[in-house]
Parts: structure tokens; sequence; C-alpha cells
């Protein structure tokens, strides 16, 4: 919650900066050098880059303000960490009461702490010291310790002066105390705002990461062999499914037949998430190459399906008759009219059934892949290797945002009519 406040209220701060500073050019330059929205022709709208530098500028400095990483100087408020001491209240089986301190130290994970010797007291209840890793928590068994036990009768009856339950708590300076329902004590040092590093990993960590698997591999293979045995899956399913779907969209645009005949399969297929067919795909086509294919083709299929028969519907009938009056044949009117003017559809759908495969690419390198960067992410999240994990996740994303790129220079080359009625 407080990362998402800090996330928008940036967001709101870089908004009117940006806003204030278009006014001003605007103002130096004139109004008339304002690009007003023009609906039906998208090329008048377009990003602000700088929105788009400030964006990503925000969830970096985000993730390092929250890793302790060395890039920001600026960091949230960290786990507790050092010396700290809370006094616990023992009372014993004849009702008579006795004061123990606790002394605990805090140490860095995997840092290696000799345990302290401190003075037991000369009461029945011992004074003991444990060391407590930060993010963790840990026991007090003051039956190891102490002259009388549980067992006699003995119960902890106040943590620091306060007077506690069974499944109570009370705040200490540098922690929190809570006796469990068994009657031990169970310490917590405050944990701050950071992430754990086992949930997220500083920006350094996973650059090193990078150039560590880059160097040595991954399970036998190196990074960019991992990359490239997932793009190319992605690659082969998504021509598939748009070798056989976009056809297969034509016909059901141009025919009321063939609409008929294959409407309620598609929209049958539509909605069903790839992940839901693995199973399937395993008995049918096994756990190779074959079955991992299949199942991208089957995510790119319905949407490349979909996508050219909303192209074909899309055309305006006035632009038909105008070619008919020209004296055009039925395959000119296919040629010169009903292709140009469903490409815009045809491209926007590819980049949709593009990102799905990417998402679905993960799932299909579980079916016993050897290679490939879903299969890095799922073998990494079984050992707790977040650096790994999220590494994959970046570089997924980051070859997925430039294949849309791509495709979109290859539309604006290509295509350079979409939006201009």
């Amino acid at each position: 919650m407080i990362i998402f406040l800090i996330y928008t209220a940036i967001l709101i701060v870089a908004f009117f900066a940006i806003r204030f500073l278009t006014i001003k050019m605007l103002e130096s330059k004139g109004f008339n050098a304002l690009k007003t929205v023009t609906f039906g022709d998208e090329s008048s709208v377009t990003p602000d880059r700088w929105a788009s530098v400030i964006s990503v500028l925000t969830v970096f400095f985000i993730w390092a303000a929250f890793t302790n990483s060395s890039l920001t100087p600026i960091h949230a408020p960290g786990p507790f960490l050092g010396d700290t001491e809370f006094t616990y209240t023992l009372e014993g089986p004849d009702g008579a009461t006795d004061d123990a301190t606790v002394f605990v130290h805090v140490s860095k994970q995997g840092e290696a702490v000799e345990k302290k010797e401190v003075e037991l007291g000369d009461g029945f209840a011992k004074n003991d010291f444990i060391n407590v890793n930060a993010w963790g928590s840990k026991l007090v068994l003051m039956d190891k310790n102490d002259e009388v036990n549980r067992k006699a009768g003995a119960k902890v009856v106040a943590i620091n002066g306060q007077p506690v339950t069974l499944g109570g708590s009370v705040e200490t300076k540098d922690g929190k105390a809570v006796l469990t329902p068994k009657g031990t004590i169970n310490f917590t040092p405050y944990s701050g705002m950071q992430m754990q590093p086992l949930y997220l990993p500083s920006p350094e960590k996973v650059v090193s990461r990078v150039i560590e698997i880059n160097n040595e591999g991954f399970r036998n293979f190196t990074l960019m062999e991992h990359l490239y045995w997932s793009l190319r899956r992605v690659i082969l399913g998504f021509l598939g499914g748009a070798l056989i779907g976009i056809p297969l969209g034509y016909a059901m645009g141009l025919s009321n037949f063939f609409r008929g005949w294959f409407d309620p399969i598609v929209e049958f297929m539509r909605p069903v998430p790839p992940l839901a067919l693995i199973p399937l795909v395993i008995i049918w086509f096994g756990i190779g190459e074959w079955g991992k294919f299949v199942l991208l083709f089957l995510a790119a299929l319905w949407i490349m399906a979909i996508a050219a028969r909303s192209g074909v519907s899309g055309v305006k009938i006035t632009k038909i008759h105008a070619a008919y009056s020209l004296g055009a044949s039925k395959w000119q009117i296919l040629r010169h009219v009903i292709i140009p003017n469903s490409l815009p559809e045809i491209f926007t759908g590819a980049r949709v059934a593009m990102g799905v495969c990417w998402g679905t690419v993960v799932a299909a390198e579980l079916v016993a892949a050897e290679k490939g960067a879903g299969m890095m992410i799922m073998t990494a999240s079984r050992f707790q290797l977040t650096d790994i994990v999220i590494m994959g996740i970046i570089l997924i994303g980051v070859i997925g945002y430039g294949i849309d790129i791509l495709m979109r220079m290859i539309e604006n080359k290509l295509v350079p009519w979409k939006g201009k009625g």
C-alpha cells in the first residue's frame, strides 16, 4: 500500500510538472503548435516520451529504495539491526514472581554470530541471550534456562511490565514479543519498510545474476540459449496461428456459411485460457517440442481469426460499391479493398496474440522443457532464487516490448493508411 501511494504521488507530481512545462512551451511558440486529438486519425495521438521516461525511472527508484540498493541515496526505513532487550515476568507454581532479561542481537541474514554469555541472575527466572536474523523471529525457551518450567506450573504473566496472556503480544522498543499458545515467547524485531531479499532482491543483485548466468549458464545452457529457445517457440507458434487464423477469419468475414460454421467453435475456444489446455496437449502431443508448438499455436489461432474477421467486417461498404462501379472484379476488390482495409485490425490482433504467446511460453515450457526462459523461471522458483525469477520476468518483458515496437514499425511501414478513414 505504501509503495502504491508513493508511486501515485510521483505520478501526480510528474503529470502537473509536464503539463506546466508543455503550456510554457506552447505560450512561447503559439497555441497553433498544439496538436489536438482528431477522432479517426490515430497518428495525431502520440505518447508523451517524458512521461514514459519518468514512469520507468519511478519504478526503478521505488525498487531501489525499498531494497536498500546502492544505486539510490534515498532508502525506505530498513529492518532493525543491532542489540536490544526485553524483560519477562515468570510466575512460579507457588505464585511467586521473578523477572528475567532476554538480550537480543539482530543480525543480517547469513551473518554468523557467536552466542553471548550473560549473567544469569539470582532468581529462579534466569537471563538469556538469543540471536535473530533480520525479517525473522526466534522462540525464547525459558524451560532450558529457568529453575522452574512450564511442566511444573510456571508461566509468563508479563513482558516489560505489561500483563500478557496466551496469544497476546507486547510491543517492545525494537520489536514485538508474542506469548504463544504453548506459553513460550516469540520475539520478532521490527522489519521496517524494506523488502526482504528473498522476496525482492536489489537491482544490482539481479544485474550480477544476469552476468553470471550469461557467462556460466544455468542448467547446462547459457542465458542466450534459453532466450533463443523461448523466442523460437513463440515465433513458430504465432506464425502457425496466423497462417491458419487469418484465412479462417477472412472466410468467416466474407461467407455467411463459414461464419455460421466456425463462429461457435471460435467463440467457444476464445475465452478458454491456454493453461487449461496443457493436460490435453500432453496427452495428445506428448511432452516434446511439438506439444509446446501446439499450445502456442492455439494461443494465437483464435485471436488472429477474430482480428481478421473483425477487419473484414469493418470495411466500409461505400468503398466496395465504389470499386464495383469502377468495374473491379471480386478478386480485385479482395486484393485492393478488403485486404488493405483489414490489415490494421490484423496487426492489432497480431500484437495481442504475440503478447499472449509470450505469456503462455512459461506454461508451455513447464511441459518437461530442458531450456527456455520459462523453464529457467520455474526451476529457480522451486529453489527460491528470486533474483533469477525477476531476471527472467524482466527479460521476457523487454523482449516482448521490443517485439511490439518492431511490429508497430512494420505496421507503420506497410499500413500507412491506418486510422486515415
